[in-house]
């Protein structure tokens, strides 16, 4: 089982310790594209004037999908893509079952 997650931050400075809160929210979607299989998650962090915009591309064994959010803070745009990507994963892995 192989999942990849790469993370491209544009313009946006992120501290160490915001990686790991990142990759904290991400534990449960990589244990769901972990069952799935073939996980490749692709997280983009833009800024655009006075808003961050989050993009995700994943690709696994059920399919592929986008998720895409703006907001005025990084942390609750990424936030709630992560919960977007959770979700989708969710119900793929109750689709393949």
């Amino acid at each position: 089982m192989s999942e990849r997650i790469h993370l491209d931050v544009g313009n946006v400075l992120l501290k160490p310790s915001h990686r790991r809160q990142l990759m904290t929210w991400l534990k449960r979607a990589i244990r769901l594209g972990a069952q799935l299989g073939d996980l490749v998650v692709r997280l983009t962090l833009q800024r655009i004037g006075r808003q961050y915009e989050v993009r995700a591309t994943v690709h696994d064994l059920a399919g592929d999908f986008d998720c895409r959010r703006r907001d005025r803070d990084w942390r609750d745009a990424m936030h709630q893509v992560v919960l977007m990507l959770t979700s989708r994963l969710h119900s793929q892995r109750l689709g393949a079952m």
